[in-house]
């Protein structure tokens, strides 16, 4: 049986493969993974790669198992370029990535290591179709695999958690709910349709649109009392400042524009908390 739909061959198979890749989803939780590492001081960059591998083969297997459970099962999207049985194959081989980079943690780390990633493929392969039909789990499933990959990021170097990973995995698990609830606004016809329950279905737009916002909102201003604390570098600031104004725009563009906008300024955000935690060394002297 043919692995993929349309055209045949080796060269073609790769391209259909590959099309499950989707950087914009996919560098978010491999950034954080790092993040936690970077974090953590000293990084062992065997470890971190490790890690980051283990996060992408997470995040490749959702999006295989999303697109086998909307074409094949659903038959919500037009196309898909797998077969039934070229998404359990991309399966297999995406598990057993990840099973691989475990099994490296818990000898090279510890079993704690690999107890603090394998949630990633968990919610991963069940994001579709049993998580993203419930308001919450649709909402939440992403960001907090990408807080958990930051707190993952972080143990595999130091074997130990500490409040200051926990505290950036809330801010981005509380924030990145927020830009997802935007994101989830612009399907609401189509959504309300098939009676998939995102938060927009369950509360309409118009309230839908006003949690994100504040959820980010709430992101923003924990970050800033953490900057005061003293938990996060003083320049972390400087993050939640840089996504305010991104939200600002974003507010008051319609949702597809503003799930664009949000997306961005969380790269934004991500790179000057990576600047500020990097460079914190600097400021003290200064």
């Amino acid at each position: 049986m043919s692995l993929v739909r349309h055209e045949q061959g080796t060269e073609a198979t790769a391209r259909a493969y590959w099309s499950q890749v989707h950087p914009v989803f996919m560098l978010p939780p491999i950034a954080a993974s790092l993040f936690g590492a970077i974090l953590a001081g000293y990084v062992s960059f065997a470890l971190a790669t490790v890690h980051a591998v283990a996060t992408f083969a997470a995040v490749y297997t959702a999006h295989v198992k999303d697109g086998y459970v909307d074409f094949h099962v659903r038959g919500e999207d037009d196309d898909h370029p797998l077969t039934e049985r070229g998404c359990r194959v991309g399966l297999v081989a995406s598990t057993g990535v990840f099973a691989l980079c475990c099994l490296f943690l818990v000898v090279f780390v510890d079993w704690v290591a690999a107890l603090l990633t394998i949630p990633l493929w968990l919610v991963a392969y069940h994001h579709a179709p049993q998580l993203d039909t419930n308001p919450l789990t649709a909402t939440t499933g992403y960001p907090f695999g990408i807080a958990l990959a930051l707190v993952g990021g972080y143990y595999v170097q130091t074997e130990a958690l500490a409040a200051v990973p926990l505290a950036f995995a809330f801010v981005f698990l509380v924030l990145l709910s927020g830009i997802k609830v935007v994101d989830d606004t612009k399907d609401y016809d189509y959504d309300r349709s098939i009676q998939k329950r995102t938060v927009a279905v369950a509360v309409g737009p118009a309230r839908a649109t006003a949690i994100a916002y504040g959820l980010m909102a709430t992101a923003l201003l924990v970050v800033v009392a953490f900057a005061v604390a003293r938990v996060f570098p003083p320049t972390a600031v400087l993050a939640a400042l840089a996504f305010g104004a991104v939200a600002l725009v974003a507010r008051r563009a319609p949702p597809e524009l503003a799930t664009m906008l949000l997306v961005r300024g969380s790269y934004v955000f991500l790179a000057v908390l990576v600047a500020a935690v990097w460079f914190e060394p600097l400021t003290d002297v200064l």
